[in-house]
């Protein structure tokens, strides 16, 4: 199994980006729902060619699920 991890990027404006990898699925969205509830709304959200693969499937490709969240 793959390692699972959530970056964070905090902007100079207060946003912040947040990029999960190795998740495969709709797995990201439910990985990080308590966390962006917790730091504000969800401004955008971008989904990859993992969100659409199930998790039993095998993929190669890197995830690079972006969300900007906006405290305040």
């Amino acid at each position: 199994m793959p390692q699972q991890s959530i970056r964070f990027r905090i902007r100079p404006d207060g946003r912040v980006e947040e990029l999960v990898e190795g998740v495969k699925g709709a797995g990201c969205q439910e990985l990080t729902r308590s966390i962006e509830a917790r730091l504000g709304s969800v401004q955008t959200s971008s989904a990859t060619s993992d969100h659409y693969v199930s998790a039993g499937e095998e993929l190669t490709v890197q995830q690079n699920s972006h969300v900007a969240l906006q405290h305040g």
